[in-house]
């Protein structure tokens, strides 16, 4: 396989480079420098064409960026690109019809997937001989397709129904217990494996597929388990269907009920005690959750549980303040706090527990005084947050980082309105300060003297030479940079001299018809 040309992938994304050298990139394109091409916006209709005749493989992307029509595509010598189509609900009824008939598999599933499929394509795709292309279609397809292939005999087609939200809920309801089916015949187990068989977990067989714990005793279990698990995560699922799995043995089950909307009061009282702390977060964060159930869950002794029972948006306000005061919650604007009312917000900006006045700093609708008095907050725990806010004055920012230093230099270095002036001040800060080069780097703001200490750390070297202001000499230099993203990062920035790109192009792009160029 040929290296990918860095710096002409990176030409091929730069929206200063000129049409001609566009055409010249098209001329010779292989498939890494044409994803590129095909990204950009100034793209002609005559280089669109051109660059699916040299790289057929970028017409679904170029379908996806609406750049090619029903009218460019031939579904026979372009059925890829036809599907793209079709999945976007576009192209010719006509090429379903051709499709399904594709002897690639994998191009029947792409079509199984389609929506507003012609009928007689939906029937042909039920009657395929593949499971694969059956299961597909019964995932995407509408009712009348979902309630001929809920019985169907293989439990793969099975489970894709209970997962198809369009499957009228008395079917997922018996899709849950079996209850009014005929038993499935086939599973993947037993489609393969003598039964009973189950699947060692520690498989050391390089090409089985099989997942880890499958197992069929000729009631195929694991599959079985499979149609259940699909059918408590499909939202249509009536309520009293799923309540009967609140006490299920099998842990998973469990779990995907408790992450489940419109769960009654009972249900969830008893999922509050359930033994396991994955089952207990997720109903932490179920909107299902009332005051009473994230009472009892704010004291778990799961770090997880009292985090999710801080972000759920009806979260009793003094809870939340219990479980912030021993929780990482994380740097998040809270809903509970986007929503509290002004008298809650002074409550909280007159709190003498920093915990409460740093979730109240991640809001940016604060009133001038609340925001003023925060940002000027001798606890950088406080004043970290709130260094993002644009309202705040460069005189503010300056303070900030004078009190604070690195600990609060990566957030201001993050703020639009930091000055140049002080984004420089931040990249002298030393070691205890480089996680703020990465924000300085792709600062409108920031300077060439600011870029280049930039250029010290990994991932804000990729950044800066990216970055507009970085002066020409140093791109140049970073083209042979060892790092290939920091190349394609300075092949692709919009300062990059013309002079430059153009000598590029005609050292590192072959002549079209060369031995070196594709055919």
């Amino acid at each position: 396989m040929p290296a990918v040309n860095h710096v002409l992938c990176g030409l091929a994304a730069n929206p200063v480079l000129p049409a001609e050298l566009v055409d010249r990139l098209i001329a010779v394109a292989d498939p890494d420098i044409a994803q590129d091409l095909a990204g950009r916006e100034d793209l002609g209709r005559a280089q669109v064409l051109a660059l699916v005749s040299r790289v057929p493989e970028c017409a679904v992307r170029l379908v996806h960026e609406g750049r090619l029509t029903e009218a460019d595509i031939d579904p026979v010598t372009r059925p890829d690109a036809a599907l793209a189509l079709l999945g976007e609900g576009g192209g010719d009824p006509r090429w379903a019809r051709l499709l399904a008939g594709d002897p690639d598999r994998v191009r029947r599933e792409k079509l199984a997937a389609c929506p507003r499929l012609p009928p007689d394509v939906v029937e042909a795709l039920v009657a395929d001989t593949d499971v694969g292309v059956v299961a597909e279609l019964a995932l995407w397809a509408g009712q009348d397709a979902t309630v001929r292939l809920a019985a169907h005999p293989h439990t793969e087609v099975r489970r894709a129904v209970a997962a198809n939200e369009a499957t009228p809920p008395v079917l997922l309801a018996a899709l849950l217990t079996g209850a009014g089916l005929p038993a499935a015949r086939r599973c993947p187990v037993c489609d393969q494996e003598e039964i009973p068989f189950a699947h060692d977990r520690e498989c050391p067989r390089p090409d089985c597929d099989l997942p880890p714990g499958a197992r069929c005793g000729g009631s195929h279990e694991s599959a079985v388990h499979e149609i259940q698990e699909a059918a408590l995560r499909n939202p249509a699922t009536p309520a009293e269907a799923v309540a009967g799995f609140v006490d299920h043995p099998s842990a998973l089950l469990r779990w995907v009920l408790a992450a489940r909307p419109g769960l009654s009061s009972e249900v969830t009282a008893r999922l509050v005690a359930d033994p396991l702390p994955g089952v207990r977060e997720d109903l932490a964060a179920n909107p299902a959750a009332d005051g009473t159930v994230l009472r009892a869950l704010s004291g778990d002794p799961s770090a997880q549980v009292r985090r999710a029972v801080a972000h759920h948006p009806d979260v009793p306000l003094d809870v939340l303040l219990q479980v912030a005061g021993k929780t990482r919650v994380g740097p998040t604007l809270l809903p509970r706090i986007a929503t509290a009312s002004p008298a809650e917000v002074e409550e909280l900006a007159r709190s003498s527990d920093p915990a409460a006045r740093m979730l109240l700093a991640q809001r940016r609708d604060l009133p001038a005084r609340i925001r003023d008095a925060l940002a000027a907050d001798a606890d950088a725990r406080v004043a970290k947050p709130l260094a993002t806010d644009p309202g705040l004055s460069e005189g503010q920012l300056h303070a900030m980082v004078d009190r604070h230093g690195s600990r609060v230099a990566a957030k201001v270095a993050a703020n639009p309105n930091t000055p140049a002036t002080l984004l420089e001040a931040i990249t002298r800060h030393g070691k205890a300060a480089r996680k703020a080069l990465r924000e300085v780097a792709r600062h409108p703001r920031a300077t060439a003297t600011a870029l280049l200490a930039c250029l010290a750390d990994e991932q804000g070297r990729i950044r800066a030479a990216g970055h507009p202001a970085l002066p020409p000499q140093v791109l140049l230099e970073l083209l042979d940079d060892a790092d290939w993203q920091v190349v394609e990062a300075a092949a692709g920035n919009p300062s990059l001299p013309r002079a430059a790109m153009e000598d590029l192009v005609n050292r590192l792009s072959p002549e079209p018809g060369s031995p070196s160029s594709h055919s």
